[in-house]
C-alpha cells in the first residue's frame, strides 16, 4: 500500500485535472459540442479521488492508532 504522502500528492494531481476537465466541458458546451464523453471521464476522475480519500483516511486512522498513548511519556 502506498504511503500517505504519495496518496496526498495523487489527490492534488487529480484535483488539478478535474479543474481542467471542467473548463474543457464548459468550452465544449459553449461550442455546442456533445460533452457526454468528457462528463463520463470527469465522473471517473471524481470516483478515483473518492477512492484515494478513503485510502488516505484509513492510513491516517492507522497512524493515530500507532501513536495513541505515546504522548507525554506514555501517560494516558
Amino acid at each position: 500500500m502506498p504511503d500517505i504522502d504519495s496518496i496526498l500528492a495523487e489527490i492534488e494531481r487529480y484535483r488539478s485535472q478535474v479543474v481542467r476537465q471542467r473548463k474543457e466541458i464548459l468550452q465544449l458546451q459553449r461550442a455546442g459540442i456533445s460533452t457526454a464523453a468528457a462528463e463520463r471521464l470527469l465522473k471517473r476522475m471524481l470516483a478515483k479521488i473518492d477512492t484515494l480519500r478513503t485510502q488516505r483516511n484509513k492510513l491516517k486512522a492507522e497512524q493515530r492508532a500507532r501513536t495513541k498513548g505515546k504522548f507525554l511519556g506514555g501517560r494516558r
